[in-house]
């Protein structure tokens, strides 16, 4: 019986709400919805209290309230006119109060009935909007002001002998009278303070919710494009293409993959892929150069796309040192022991993100082919370097006798196979000594 009459009231109280309805107009309603039922069994209430204590104050008042405000309320559950059913419901929380006043007699014999009509005014500022309830305010004074001049100038000792109300039940009014809607102001004020903060607690999930989801979609795009470029992307809607006079460029192939793969399943050649390059990633980041992408077996990585003061030419170099170390040496990241061809240029280069959906950030010009090239006419596990990367590394890294191969449409092209970083030869004793 809880249970149903818990649901009957929570249904009353979001009658009329809509999907579409703002936090706001959500607790308007059933804020105005809770008043209304407050009202109904105050009024009801009053009129037994009133009864028991001996005078008979005709029902056809209280009875003609709770019908305006069963109406109104199937009218608003129906058509579901907002703006219609908070007025005229505040219109008769205004002057009904008054209307009984009239009937019983004055201020006195009515015990104050009139405080009512301040639900109004409070009810505007609830239901409405603090601008919106001074007129409803000002109604209420001016309701009270005619009351009280009709009041002092017309009552009469026979309008007060007829009414015959004892003072002690007027005393009891009095009380419960403001009693009642001091009762009723505080629960409006309550129930608005709780379903606020519900709304607050809401809103600050629903915020909680969306920056998780902006950090994700952030680390998403940074994965996808370089730190400036993701910015950019998402302060702009240019086009991003950039030139670059250098940046060094470093193609990695393992060989013979596909013969390797022909033998796998799909899962796992995607496992073997995925760990090798995973592994590459974070040779990339510990290096601090930016993965351009994977084409098939192969992998790209470029510096000096960034920071072009730094030594990025020294960090592809190490970066492929290590990318060839890891390989021969781990065999928990390669499994089916594979090997690499790596091709590295320096040189000028266009970059920018290519097309509006599925978007890459991509690297274009001389110095990109050259570098694919002489990846695919490199010797497995060889790391070959065009001349322009050669002069820049030769004072740090050794590397075995230039050769010269054809490339197409590039023609004769000098590259150099690198060995490894110099060893730094420990001082001698005697050097030591002098």
């Amino acid at each position: 019986m809880t249970g149903g009459s818990s649901s009957l009231l929570d249904s009353l109280r979001n009658a009329g709400i809509g999907p579409n309805d703002s936090e706001e107009l959500r607790l308007n309603k059933s804020l105005l919805m809770f008043a209304t039922g407050l009202a109904s069994v105050a009024s009801m209430l009053w009129l037994v209290i009133y009864w028991s204590l001996g005078p008979q104050l005709s029902s056809n008042l209280p009875f003609a309230f709770q019908i305006l405000l069963a109406t109104n309320l199937a009218i608003y559950i129906k058509w579901g006119n907002f703006n219609f059913f908070r007025v005229s419901q505040l219109a008769l929380f205004l002057f009904f109060p008054f209307v009984v006043q009239w009937g019983i007699g004055n201020f006195i014999t009515a015990s104050g009935i009139t405080i009512w009509g301040l639900l109004a005014p409070v009810g505007a500022i609830l239901f409405m909007g603090v601008r919106e309830s001074y007129a409803w305010f000002f109604a209420y004074l001016f309701l009270l002001a005619m009351s009280g001049f009709f009041d002092y100038y017309l009552a009469s000792s026979e309008l007060q002998a007829k009414t015959q109300i004892p003072i002690n039940t007027a005393v009891v009014f009095f009380a419960l009278n403001f009693a009642a809607v001091s009762t009723i102001v505080f629960l409006l004020l309550r129930f608005a303070t709780i379903e606020k903060q519900k709304a607050q607690a809401r809103f600050s999930e629903a915020h909680h919710l969306l920056q998780i989801e902006q950090e994700r979609s952030e680390r998403l795009l940074l994965n996808i494009l370089p730190g400036p470029v993701a910015e950019r992307l998402k302060n702009s809607n240019q086009t991003i293409a950039d030139g670059f006079a250098d940046v060094t460029v470093m193609f990695a192939d393992i060989v013979n993959f596909t013969h390797v793969a022909e033998g796998m399943s799909p899962t796992h050649v995607f496992t073997m892929l995925n760990r090798i390059f995973s592994s590459f990633d974070e040779l990339a980041e510990r290096y601090g150069l930016e993965k351009i992408k994977t084409i098939g077996d192969a992998y790209m990585v470029a510096g000096g796309l960034n920071d072009t003061e730094g030594n990025y030419s020294d960090a592809i170099a190490d970066m492929a040192l290590a990318m060839r170390e890891l390989l021969r040496r781990d065999f928990t990241v390669n499994q089916s022991h594979l090997e690499l061809r790596i091709g590295i240029g320096t040189g000028p280069v266009v970059a920018g993100v290519v097309g509006k959906k599925k978007f890459i950030y991509d690297l274009w010009g001389d110095t990109v082919n050259i570098a694919s090239r002489i990846t695919s006419e490199g010797v497995p596990g060889m790391i070959q370097v065009d001349g322009t990367t050669y002069r820049r590394l030769k004072d740090r890294f050794d590397f075995h006798e230039m050769q010269t191969i054809y490339l197409k449409g590039k023609g004769e092209t000098e590259v150099h196979r690198m060995i490894g970083r110099k060893q730094v030869n420990a001082p001698t004793q005697a050097s030591t000594a002098a």
